[in-house]
């Protein structure tokens, strides 16, 4: 069954004013766009634009059929830094869920951290150029080597020069601690931080000073600037994919993308923010083990597709993109799938039905076991990943 969709962006003041309207063929709305919303989940369900063949549901949250999709598709349009943020694994999410609740937390208490009891991986498809992003704990030989050229760069880093000299030894132990300092109570933090901004306005063609002053630009004073340069900094491309697993801190810089999670909603901050930040149960979940942040690699299944499969079952990304020589392509559909085309026009089809979808325009699809795609143009499917 083919039942189309649609929404409204979320209006977050992050959110570029023209990007997803320049995308999907839309007309803007004057503010900033963030994310457009496709799935079930609960703080935007996706309009059913046809409720008489879903059997009168007005959204995705109140189908039958489509109520418990284990993941989110969006369209995530960054204009300035989002949040510095990680998410629990599953063991850890419901451990806190859990707690939580004996605790007598309500539901919608501000304390709490967990508002359900499922992870929150997610991906990014990069569609700008670039899309950048914060991305795990770097080498801390490489983040000491970052504040020492800021540090020469400037006069009177005491606190710079010092705080530099800290990130030696056994890299996690280094990076939790220093974790743990920048967002604690002492208040040669905020002597540092303003060290490090002056510095890195002293030194124009670095990148680290780059993220220094964007940052500083968007969060004056906060302590999640000097947070960054302890994290791998993501320069992606047009079609490459950036998985964030359990315990991966990270943030969006800006760009456009297309963004796949797991539906949850929880989120342990840490920096860049206005928001709630728990610093001991942000700790307890982060991975503080040292990465590269590389690119997703993709499956090739067939001419013109791409399949990005990370290491959850609640979801996979069907890039699919059909030319003049590449006209149809056929993907297995392991259960309730989303469809998204962003360019051109496609006809979805499967045994029990077919819908013809343009630029901007979505599909949720049903008991279907293969979908089969003609035409020219590009779309995005999610399906869960099994």
């Amino acid at each position: 069954m083919f039942v189309r969709i649609g929404n409204t962006p979320r209006d977050y003041a992050w959110g570029s004013t023209t990007a997803i309207a320049g995308l999907l063929g839309t007309r803007p709305s004057g503010g900033p766009e963030a994310e457009l919303w496709l799935g079930a989940h609960p703080g935007s369900p996706a309009r059913v634009l046809d409720p008489a063949i879903a059997d009168g549901a007005a959204d995705l949250a109140s189908w039958e059929r489509t109520k418990n999709l284990p993941y989110l598709l969006k369209v995530l349009a960054a204009a300035g830094p989002l949040s510095l943020q990680a998410h629990p694994s599953p063991e850890q999410a419901r451990a806190g869920f859990d707690r939580e609740n004996a605790a007598g937390l309500p539901a919608d208490s501000a304390e709490r951290n967990y508002k359900d009891p499922f992870h929150k991986p997610e991906l990014i498809f990069a569609l700008s150029d670039p899309f950048e992003a914060l991305c795990g704990f770097r080498d801390p030989e490489e983040s000491r080597a970052a504040f020492e050229r800021l540090a020469a760069a400037t006069t009177g880093g005491a606190v710079l020069a010092g705080f530099a000299g800290t990130l030696v030894g056994e890299p996690g132990a280094v990076l939790r601690r220093a974790t743990e300092w920048l967002l604690g109570e002492d208040p040669e933090v905020d002597l540092l931080v303003a060290e490090v901004v002056r510095a890195a306005r002293a030194l124009p063609d670095d990148r680290d000073a780059d993220t220094v002053r964007m940052l500083d630009d968007a969060f004056p004073g906060d302590p999640g600037i000097v947070l960054a340069l302890l994290l791998n900094r993501a320069t992606l491309r047009p079609g490459q994919v950036l998985y964030l697993p359990a315990g991966n801190i990270h943030a969006y810089l800006r760009g456009l993308g297309i963004e796949l999670m797991a539906a949850s909603d929880n989120v342990l901050r840490g920096g860049l923010t206005r928001k709630r930040i728990d610093v001991p149960e942000l700790v307890s979940v982060l991975d503080f083990t040292p990465i590269r942040a590389t690119p997703l690699a993709p499956e090739h299944p067939a001419a013109g597709v791409e399949t990005f499969r990370p290491d959850v079952p609640d979801f996979a990304l069907e890039h699919i993109a059909l030319t003049a020589a590449t006209a149809s392509a056929t993907v297995a559909l392991p259960g309730t799938a989303i469809a998204l085309v962003t360019d051109g026009e496609v006809e979805l089809r499967g045994r029990a039905g077919s819908v013809t979808l343009a630029r901007g325009e979505a599909a949720v699809i049903t008991d279907e076991t293969e979908l089969t795609v003609t035409g020219r143009g590009t779309v995005f499917v999610a399906h869960p990943n099994s």
